[in-house]
C-alpha cells in the first residue's frame, strides 16, 4: 500500500507541475485558476487508479471505505509534497520570475478594469506585500501544498465511495 502511495502520488505531483509549467512557458505566465484546478483534477484521477489497482490486485476486488480513503489520502499527500518540491525547483531555476510575471499581469488587469491613481497604487502595494511574503518559505510551502491537497482529498473521497462497491469497475478474471 505504501508503494502505491509513493508511486501514484509522485507521478501525479510531477505531471501536474510539469503541465502547469508548460502552460506558463507557452502562455503569458499566469494561466487561469480554472485551468490549473482542472489540470489537477484530471491528473489526480491517478488516486482512483491507485485505489482500484490496490483493491483489485492486492485485496481480490474488495475494499472498505476507510482503507480506500486512507490510500487516497496518502496518494494526495505524496502528490502534494512532489508538487511543492517541483514548484520550488521551478522557482529556483527561474529566479522567482513567476512572481514578477504574476504582479505585472495583475497590474495590467487592474488597469484594464479602469483603476488609476490611488486605487491602483493601493493594489500595487498589496501585490508588493504579497511578493515579500511569498519569498518566505514558511509561508510559500504550505500555500503551495494547499493548492493541490484539497483537490486530492476530494478525489480520494469520491474514489473511496465508488470503489468500496466491488461492482464498480470489477477486476477482470
Amino acid at each position: 500500500m505504501f508503494r502505491i502511495m509513493i508511486v501514484y502520488g509522485a507521478i501525479a505531483g510531477v505531471i501536474t507541475i510539469a503541465l502547469m509549467s508548460l502552460d506558463m512557458m507557452l502562455g503569458d505566465g499566469t494561466g487561469s485558476q480554472v485551468q490549473g484546478y482542472l489540470t489537477m483534477l484530471v491528473v489526480l484521477s491517478l488516486i482512483f487508479v491507485g485505489i482500484k489497482r490496490y483493491r483489485d490486485k492486492e485485496l481480490g476486488g474488495v475494499i472498505k471505505f476507510l482503507p480506500a480513503f486512507g490510500l487516497g489520502f496518502g496518494i494526495a499527500a505524496v502528490a502534494g509534497v512532489f508538487y511543492v518540491l517541483s514548484w520550488e525547483a521551478s522557482l529556483q531555476l527561474t529566479d522567482f520570475a513567476w512572481m514578477e510575471n504574476y504582479k505585472q499581469s495583475a497590474i495590467e488587469g487592474y488597469e484594464a478594469k479602469g483603476l488609476t491613481g490611488d486605487a491602483l497604487a493601493e493594489k500595487t502595494e498589496a501585490l508588493e506585500a504579497m511578493m515579500v511574503n511569498y519569498r518566505n518559505p514558511l509561508i510559500r510551502l504550505p500555500i503551495t501544498f494547499l493548492e493541490i491537497f484539497p483537490v486530492g482529498l476530494l478525489v480520494a473521497l469520491i474514489s473511496a465511495a465508488l470503489l468500496r462497491n466491488p461492482k464498480v469497475l470489477p477486476a477482470k478474471a
